[in-house]
């Protein structure tokens, strides 16, 4: 036989594309259109139906960047049409390039009832009747990434302009022609799958034969009356069964929709909007259809503005075709948020579905977060998860993750069953290419059998669509290709766990070897971050305590809703700092008035637990006992507990403009403002100057905002020069400010330390006007250490300081919480900071033989893609150095340096809500149950890596414990004792311990 394989194939994707695809419409009739340009933010379809309109023809330009505007369009359907399928078909000026991150919309009828959305590759609404009247929402997003990572002015309302950015390119009504759709689909599929198929198998050849059948049996001048001529031919080649080993796929619908990312907030309420309307009229088509949806933020965004579709969601949720996944708030970063955040991300959002859908989500659903948390496993088993799902460790530029389903260890020894799909993405479209990659590219071949697949157009695309469910419904049992099968999530799950049981273990973080830069992009989102999450903990610890010890009314509504506020902005675009500038705008605001507010409740709270009275009382949010330095006496304070201030003087600290000494240590400052010496315990700390600033440059090859590349470190520049060096602070308290300016920016420090403490703080604050730089503070420390330990959520985990493997190399940015600390036997040093998460920790080989380990704190960035002007401005931030420290003391200086003391006026010293007696055992959360019933709610874990027995003691009368899952439901009778109540944890181990008073 000659070999006219390329010709046949050749003459097979014209034909597809130039003669069958656009045959599927066999008539089209235009629209009349009328407009209304909403004049500023959008308004709800109220509003729009009594605007008044103006008229509007295709080829008109519409829409300035961020705009909205109303199209109400009508018509008549012709009478031959009627009872067939008939559709209207918007083309809002769509670029085709991709599915979402441009113009869309959401139509309605014109008495404001959704009916779908509107996007690019799903431009069509159903008819029905005998006339059209549709009410069109249409926004005018920008694509912001248009220009690639080129920085944009579009990112921001007041800087995008205001030309219109699209071409109203059709509205039209037509008669969809489904034999030649079919055909179409059957064509698309056999092509797709024929592509992957080697040239010497037989299967290739035999679809090629039976595609050039259907194709001579298509008369180009007739195709809708030969359409189901030519499927004929196709038949048999697509009803031969898939191989027994063919590898199977459970699908589930899918529209990854970013909370904030290249658009607002504001806008992602449309968004899904938009796409929920599309999926639930989905559903109505396809019997079959699940679609798998996480973000309780987002349901909650819909219940409140758009009731209609989410009553249709409630109903499919029902009708089992609607699963929400996920159980968390919003899919949050994984990495920065603080443990109790992590904890209420899953407590709010599993609660959420419960409340509204009685369903109980078993999955965390973290298909695109930046890495993942070594605490995730326990707080997912501990939030009644049973699975956990992420896409995003395909993404490693190194290393490759070497399992797709495996059992994740966290630090404390939990583990949860996990899967990466292999497929690489989470939208996906059921494309030959796609099929085949997810079977050649999963790991655990000759033990499991099968994997996930989520399909669907994310960020403004609409979800799945019809053609991707027609080719599902191919792909059933087809040979050559895997098996596709659509259920839920947690069928897969329950699937892929009794074949493969003992699947391998994973321990420890899922570090991405990508995006480090989210650890420091963005600085003030970050530092709000952090601040909301104490400010949070000090409320309710003291609303509390005020609310059990007096008549304090506890503001359970208020709570509520701010963590709901944290807990949004703790985003994975937003609190890594990867949105446009809008977004992050939007979020330092959001912070001040979280902060506002939670500043005055905890006033509130302080000011009835003091009374009336004169004396000054201080009080400690910290789980450690403190002393503190006020108003020059050095003041004992109980942990979660209240003293008042001291009446005698502490110990000055001797004080020159190159000189701190307290008795504890003493810092050398030279004439560059360095600090050449820290001697404590009779030992030199440093082995070069400390507190060295160090100016990078900074372009990643790609991703600006997201990425730090390791060729960042070829290059710095020492900040040396100094423009003034003197003593602001004597007495109890000595300080030296040391003020620098270089480039455009200026730095000001204060290096402090007070008596009785060891720690070194220096208080930054940055005017920061560079590009594309990043800044590092440096201190080389005389340790010998092969690992650093970390501060994550609940814990510590160890790094290698070492770059022995490609894993330990990839390493070369890492995240920590409050602390990181570094060690040899005898002896560990902490850097402790309150607001800033990048760090890098690494061994220097001296010309002496030694070896020492210097830590970096990365502070800011200059990254001017998606926002030009990331980080541009004042930043205050505080770190320490903290010499002769264990991980205990790293642990009690990081909440003492996060969490000030606060005072008031008053004559009561309020006894402590509750106390553990083991510094192993930490209080990270103080509350009040959720259910108003007045029970208190104590969240507890073992800090340091061992195993660990306290006593709880509470200062109140308590009739019953129970051990209870994060949403507070119990789990087991605790005991108690004239003591209190015992516990015993493991290394790391979370509890939490429900009181009834």
């Amino acid at each position: 036989m000659h070999d006219d394989r390329r010709l046949v194939e050749d003459r097979l994707a014209r034909m597809l594309t130039t003669r069958i695809a656009p045959a599927k419409y066999a008539g089209s009739c235009p629209l009349e259109i009328e407009v209304w340009h909403v004049p500023d933010e959008p308004v709800p379809v109220a509003e729009a139906l009594a605007a008044d309109y103006e008229p509007f023809a295709v080829g008109q330009r519409w829409g300035a960047p961020w705009s909205t505007s109303w199209f109400r369009i009508r018509g008549a359907i012709p009478k031959e049409w009627q009872g067939k399928r008939v559709e209207a078909v918007i083309d809002l000026g769509f670029t085709k390039a991709q599915a979402g991150f441009q113009a869309e919309a959401l139509a309605h009828d014109l008495q404001g009832r959704p009916i779908k959305g509107i996007a690019p590759r799903n431009d069509h609404v159903p008819l029905t009747g005998d006339v059209v009247g549709l009410l069109i929402e249409a926004a005018a997003n920008p694509d912001v990434q248009e220009n690639g990572m080129q920085p944009t002015m579009l990112g921001d309302k007041e800087t995008a302009g205001k030309d219109p950015l699209y071409v109203f390119t059709a509205a039209d009504v037509k008669l969809l022609d489904e034999d030649v759709w079919h055909l179409q689909m059957d064509v698309e599929v056999l092509s797709q799958l024929m592509h992957q198929l080697s040239t010497s198998d037989p299967r290739r050849h035999e679809i090629l034969r039976a595609l050039e059948r259907a194709l001579d049996a298509i008369d180009v001048a007739d195709i809708s009356g030969t359409a189901a001529t030519a499927r004929a031919e196709l038949t048999e080649v697509l009803s031969r069964p898939a191989h027994a080993s063919a590898h199977k796929l459970s699908a589930v619908g899918h529209a990854h929709i970013d909370s904030a990312w290249l658009w607002p907030q504001r806008e992602t309420i449309r968004k899904t909007a938009r796409t929920f309307a599309t999926v639930t009229a989905l559903a109505q088509e396809y019997p079959e259809f699940i679609f798998a949806c996480s973000q309780a933020q987002q349901y909650a965004w819909i219940k409140e503005h758009q009731p209609i579709i989410f009553e249709r969601i409630a109903a499919a949720v029902k009708a089992g075709q609607w699963a929400p996944v996920g159980g968390m708030w919003v899919e949050s970063d994984a990495n920065l948020p603080g443990g109790e955040a992590l904890a209420r991300q899953l407590v709010h959002g599993k609660r959420f579905f419960l409340d509204e859908f009685g369903y109980e989500c078993e999955e965390v659903w973290l298909p695109d977060s930046f890495g993942y948390t070594a605490a995730f496993p326990q707080l997912a088993k501990l939030a009644g998860a049973r699975w956990f799902l992420t896409q995003k460790m395909s993404w490693n530029q190194t290393n490759k993750m070497p399992h797709h389903t495996f059992w994740w260890e966290g630090i404390d020894g939990t583990k949860v069953f996990t899967h990466l799909p292999p497929v690489d993405t989470y939208n996906s479209e059921f494309s030959g290419k796609e099929m085949a990659y997810a079977v050649s590219n999963y790991l655990e071949k000759g033990r499991g059998t099968t994997s996930l697949v989520p399909f669907g157009y994310g960020d403004g695309g609409g979800g799945p669509t019809r053609e991707m469910l027609e080719r599902a419904r191919r792909l059933r049992d087809l040979e050559g290709t895997a098996k596709v099968t659509i259920e839920k999530p947690s069928e897969f799950f329950e699937k892929a766990h009794e074949e493969y049981p003992d699947a391998p273990v994973w321990s420890g973080e899922m570090y991405l070897e990508l995006h480090r830069a989210t650890y420091t992009s963005q600085a003030r989102t970050k530092a709000g971050n952090r601040r909301s999450e104490h400010l949070l903990r000090e409320a309710e610890l003291w609303a509390a305590t005020a609310a059990v010890h007096g008549d304090f009314e506890y503001p359970y509504e208020a709570f509520d809703r701010l963590w709901k506020v944290v807990l949004l902005h703790q985003f994975h675009d937003i609190l890594p700092g990867s949105s446009i500038a809008w977004v992050h705008k939007e979020a330092e605001a959001k912070y001040a008035a979280v902060a506002a507010e939670l500043q005055a409740i905890t006033n509130a709270a302080l000011s009835s637990l003091a009374g009336s009275g004169d004396q000054r009382l201080i009080f400690n949010t910290s789980p450690r006992a403190r002393s503190e330095v006020i108003d020059g006496a050095l003041t004992s304070v109980p942990a979660s507990g209240a003293a008042v201030v001291s009446t005698v003087d502490a110990t000055e600290v001797t004080v020159t403009d190159r000189l701190l000494d307290n008795g504890l240590v003493r810092i050398t400052v030279d004439d560059n403002g360095l600090m050449t010496s820290v001697i404590a315990d009779g030992r030199e700390i440093l082995s070069s100057p400390g507190n060295l600033l160090q100016l990078h440059p900074d372009l990643p090859n790609f991703w600006d905002a997201w990425d730090i590349d390791a060729h960042y470190k070829r290059r710095h520049t020492d900040l040396t020069n100094v423009d003034s060096i003197n003593v602001v602070s004597t007495g109890a308290e000595g300080a030296i400010e040391v003020v620098r300016s270089f480039g455009s920016s200026r730095i000001t420090q204060v290096i402090s330390v007070r008596a009785g403490s060891r720690r070194i703080d220096v208080r930054t604050e940055i005017d920061w006007h560079e590009s594309e730089k990043i800044l590092k503070a440096a201190f080389p420390i005389d340790i010998h250490a092969d690992r650093s330990a970390a501060e994550i959520q609940f814990g510590h985990v160890y790094r290698p300081t070492h770059t022995n493997t490609s894993w330990d190399a990839a390493r070369f940015e890492i995240y920590a919480h409050r602390w990181v600390h570094v060690a040899e036997p005898g002896y560990g040093v902490a850097v402790l900071n309150d607001s800033t998460y990048g760090h890098d920790i690494g061994r220097v080989s001296n010309e002496d033989g030694t070896t020492t380990t210097t830590v970096r704190l990365s502070l800011v960035r200059a990254p001017r893609f998606p926002d030009p002007y990331a980080d541009q401005g004042k930043h205050v931030m505080t770190y320490s150095l903290l010499p002769g420290a264990s991980i205990s003391d790293a642990v009690a200086e990081g909440y003492a340096l996060n969490l000030p003391v606060r005072s008031a006026r008053g004559a009561t010293i309020p006894d402590p809500l509750v106390t553990v007696d083991s510094d192993a055992v930490t209080v990270e959360a103080v509350k009040l149950a959720d259910d108003q019933s007045g029970d208190v709610i104590v969240r507890l874990y073992e800090a340091l890596g061992g195993r660990a027995s306290a006593v709880v003691k509470t200062s109140f009368p308590v009739s019953s414990v129970q051990a209870a899952d994060l949403l507070e439901r119990p789990l087991a009778d605790a005991s108690v004792t004239s003591e209190g109540i015992p516990v015993s944890l493991r290394p790391f181990q979370v509890l939490t311990l429900r009181l009834s008073r």
